[in-house]
């Protein structure tokens, strides 16, 4: 019954997080199902989790202002 679950999910994630109308519930289940069965990705130039990292800010960089992130 295990093996059955963890396939209908694998199966269907993929479904819910390319449909229009996903939430981000549906993301954090996907997310957390990669993460227990130990699926990383490592950003590769020019894919999109690389282009994902280049927009985070660098919080090592002296001059960086938190106040920046503060949403008004």
């Amino acid at each position: 019954m295990m093996a059955s679950l963890h396939k209908t999910l694998a199966e269907n994630l993929p479904l819910r997080i390319k449909d229009p109308e996903a939430k981000s519930s549906d993301l954090n289940v996907t997310r957390q199902f990669l993460k227990d069965n130990g699926i990383d990705a490592v950003p590769v130039e020019g894919s999109p989790l690389s282009d994902l990292v280049r927009t985070l800010p660098d919080f090592s960089d002296a001059d960086f202002d938190v106040n920046e992130l503060m949403v008004n």
